[in-house]
């Protein structure tokens, strides 16, 4: 009888990331649905998008500019983007930025492909667009956040570095999140410490 080489580093690596993946993803429909107390979260509708000729704002008021802010949940909160950064990888703060930027561009491109005209997208917008940077240890932290945050409905990309530079080819660096109002951000990154 031949004997099984035992299971390499790798190989149990991507298996937990995987069980993480799944069971963050569980938590995040949990929690979205009420079961872990408190109320349920009804993710954020899509707005339709307006026709080209309705789409100069310009001319509106700013009470005609905020119509449908009350279809989405979180309606008179500020909205903001999150960036989640890997901090195991040792990236030099003009990486970290340089991947930040990458995140926060994938996240507001979903919008423009999805629903360039959302309130949540509007409000981000004229307020400034907040962007507030946190910490993980890990890439399996990076697929669980993105797996909560999916499951309420939030855009959430993680960005795999080229490999040009300092890390290697394929390296989760970073997750975007949003934007999103804060009640429902704080769900999925509440707990993180800020970078």
């Amino acid at each position: 009888m031949q004997e099984r080489p035992p299971p390499t580093t790798a190989s149990i690596a991507v298996a937990c990331a995987l069980i993480a993946g799944v069971i963050g993803f569980y938590i995040g429909q949990g929690k979205s649905l009420g079961l872990f107390g408190g109320k349920p979260v009804p993710s954020i509708p899509a707005r339709p998008v307006k026709k080209a000729q309705d789409s100069d704002d310009s001319d509106l008021s700013s009470d005609e500019e905020d119509t449908g802010l009350s279809d989405f949940p979180g309606q008179n909160e500020e909205c903001k983007l999150v960036l989640v950064v890997r901090t195991d990888l040792g990236m030099t703060k003009g990486k970290i930025a340089a991947q930040a930027g990458h995140a926060t561009l994938a996240c507001y491109k979903h919008f423009l492909r999805t629903s360039p005209d959302h309130p949540i997208l509007r409000r981000w917008e004229r307020s400034g667009q907040m962007k507030v940077a946190l910490q993980v240890k890990s890439e399996e932290e990076l697929e669980v956040l993105q797996a909560q945050a999916l499951s309420l409905g939030l855009a959430a990309h993680i960005i795999h570095d080229a490999g040009r530079t300092q890390i290697a080819s394929g390296s989760a660096t970073v997750l975007g999140i949003g934007p999103a109002p804060k009640s429902i951000m704080d769900q999925v990154t509440g707990g993180l410490k800020l970078l």
